[in-house]
């Protein structure tokens, strides 16, 4: 069974189950996996895909735009098409070729570049700040926040999908994230600190939020 979806054949795989609803779902294979009782025939089916077919299109859109973003390297507001070959010994970029040996390297270099630049752009930046506490400096990858001042603890958390965007859009967050140093909230003297530092940070923000 195939469906026409944006322009694309694609397959249906009907999985029969004990589930009284049905559901569908994309794998990595780009078929629509559908789940369903086996009393529900292949007609049923079909009508069902067509009556949901603008959710099932952008599921399908989506996962497309997954897993093109998978076979690129984001770097520093860059894209990089990977290529895994075994003969590399550390990833190395070629003009728009980012060569790696494999995921596993790939993932290691990942991490060690959000440290090395990171922390590299935080020790420029701070000496900029005076009476600044010592703190923390940590990194995790965050849906919602691209970075966090926790003054109980004095800990700055950056988002590691930030080694992906523009250096100068890291170096916004690091700003804004220390002036909660001097203002806790988002007041007017608040962002007094952050144009001191930042004068184009409102450009900044809807670039990050884009």
């Amino acid at each position: 069974m195939q469906k026409w979806i944006h322009g694309d054949l694609v397959d249906i795989v009907i999985v029969r189950k004990k589930n009284k609803n049905i559901y569908f779902r994309f794998q990595e294979d780009k078929k629509l996996y559908v789940s369903c009782n086996t009393w529900v025939t292949q007609k049923e089916i079909a009508k069902l895909i067509e009556q949901n077919m603008e959710k099932i299109t952008k599921m399908y859109l989506n996962l497309c735009n997954r897993l093109e973003n998978d076979s690129y390297f984001q770097y520093l507001g860059k894209k990089y098409t990977i290529v895994y070959n075994e003969n590399y010994k550390k990833p190395t970029f070629d003009a728009d070729l980012l060569f790696v040996k494999n995921q596993k390297a790939l993932d290691t270099f990942y991490k060690s570049e959000v440290k090395r630049i990171f922390t590299s752009e935080v020790n420029r930046i701070l000496p900029f700040f005076p009476n600044i506490p010592s703190f923390t400096l940590k990194f995790r990858t965050m849906k919602t926040r691209w970075g966090v001042n926790n003054r109980g603890n004095n800990t700055i958390t950056l988002n590691t999908e930030l080694l992906k965007k523009e250096i100068d859009l890291l170096d916004y967050v690091i700003i804004h994230e220390l002036c909660h140093f001097y203002e806790p909230n988002h007041s007017a003297q608040f962002w007094n600190h952050v144009e001191k530092y930042y004068p184009k940070y409102k450009e900044a923000r809807k670039r990050l939020r884009s």
